[in-house]
């Protein structure tokens, strides 16, 4: 086990569990946060596991990662307003 696997274990241990409570519980905008919070560790995980893995061949994953989080936050942005709106 290298320097960036024990770096990915970290990240995946320390940063996502407050970003996956905070994406459940609280007002939609809190979740939207979460979302995007969650969002950006995972594709820093998949870049540190990458790189631990050595399989530079990989590095599509998380470019799609990306775009589809961003697509997401539009939904869900997008399905959010309804809800302000009402408020």
């Amino acid at each position: 086990m290298n320097a960036w696997l024990i770096g990915a274990l970290a990240l995946l241990a320390g940063a996502f569990p407050p970003a996956a409570l905070l994406t459940v519980r609280g007002e939609p905008a809190d979740r939207l946060i979460g979302l995007e919070i969650g969002s950006v560790v995972a594709v820093l995980f998949l870049l540190l596991l990458i790189q631990g893995l050595g399989q530079p061949s990989y590095l599509i994953v998380p470019l799609v990662t990306v775009l589809v989080s961003f697509a997401g936050t539009l939904v869900f942005t997008r399905l959010l307003a309804p809800v302000a709106d009402e408020s």
